[in-house]
Order: C-alpha cells, then sequence, then structure tokens
C-alpha cells in the first residue's frame, strides 16, 4: 500500500493533430524534468507509478499498440524518455479526465492512495479536468509545473491558478514532488 500515486497523463502522443507544434514546443521543455520523477517513482515502493493515456479513438487499441503508435509519430525524441516499462501500470482513457470512464479511481483506493501528482499534457485540459475529478474524489493534489505540458502559455498559466486556488492543489517542482 501507498499513500501517493505518481499519474502520468497523455504522454504516448504522436503528434499528428492541430495543436501538435505548439504543444510540442512546451513538452521539449519539460521532458527531462518529467522523466527524472518517473523514474523516481519507478524506483520507490512508497509511490505507485500509473500511466494514464488517451486511445485515440481506438478501443480496440492494447497498451503496446498506444505506445507503439506514439513513437511512430512525428516526435519519438518525446515518446521514448518516458516510455512505460512493461510493469508499469497503464490505463487507458476516452476523454479528457484520467478518471473519466476509467478504473484509476478504483485502482487508486485499493492501492491506499491519498495523494495523486499529475504530470503530463495538456496543462489547461487533460490536467486540469483531472485535477478537478481528483479534487471532487477527496484525493490530495500535487502538481509540478515544470513536469506539465501546455497549448497555450496563458491558459496553462491560469490552469495552474485555478488548480492552486479552486482544488486546494499544491505546486511543488518536480524534484521536490516526492518529498
Amino acid at each position: 500500500m501507498t499513500d501517493t500515486a505518481l499519474v502520468v497523463v497523455d504522454m504516448l502522443n504522436p503528434y499528428r493533430h492541430q495543436d501538435a507544434e505548439q504543444l510540442t514546443a512546451s513538452v521539449s521543455g519539460m521532458i527531462e524534468p518529467i522523466a527524472e520523477l518517473a523514474s523516481r517513482a519507478r524506483e520507490r515502493e512508497d509511490v505507485a507509478l500509473i500511466y494514464v493515456n488517451d486511445n485515440y479513438g481506438d478501443f480496440a487499441a492494447s497498451r503496446d499498440q498506444i505506445v507503439q503508435r506514439a513513437l511512430d509519430g512525428e516526435r519519438p525524441d518525446l515518446v521514448k524518455p518516458i516510455r512505460p516499462a512493461n510493469e508499469t501500470m497503464f490505463l487507458p482513457k476516452v476523454r479528457h479526465s484520467a478518471f473519466y470512464s476509467t478504473a484509476l479511481e478504483y485502482l487508486l483506493n485499493r492501492l491506499g492512495v491519498k495523494r495523486v501528482i499529475l504530470a503530463g499534457q495538456v496543462t489547461e485540459q487533460c490536467i486540469l479536468y483531472s485535477a478537478l475529478d481528483a479534487h471532487v474524489r477527496h484525493f490530495a493534489i500535487r502538481v509540478p509545473p515544470d513536469a506539465v505540458a501546455h497549448i497555450d502559455a496563458e491558459l496553462g498559466r491560469a490552469a495552474l491558478r485555478m488548480m492552486e486556488r479552486n482544488m486546494q492543489a499544491e505546486l511543488v517542482p518536480s524534484q521536490d514532488c516526492l518529498d
């Protein structure tokens, strides 16, 4: 049992969409901090590492197919550093929130998690909505601003402020998230 989970959201992305250029510019700046955070979480027995990733409308896609599509996408350099190990917990999702129509809440409760660290993309969309869903489920929330990526920088900053103010999320640098 652990009281903390690092939830890595939507980092397995083929970057073949309308906002890919803006997003990859942001992801490039946070790929190292998120990779290091995931690596530290993987090494600790008291932290659950869980990847939750969009299935991009392919409801038959397996974890391996989602990973491979991302690696075969436009920016494999942004996928390789954060590719989940085979033993890493993985849940596909269908909408913005990591909780919506997934087993994430059940898994977190089974593990005894009290605090969720949200990292990944997109700050003003999937991270924000996942934070709200974590908040209404009474999980404490941490978000490392240096380990989330945005499409729109202004909206990303506003989303972080909303999470901090409205959801009592702690904004903590990735290097300090597991302390």
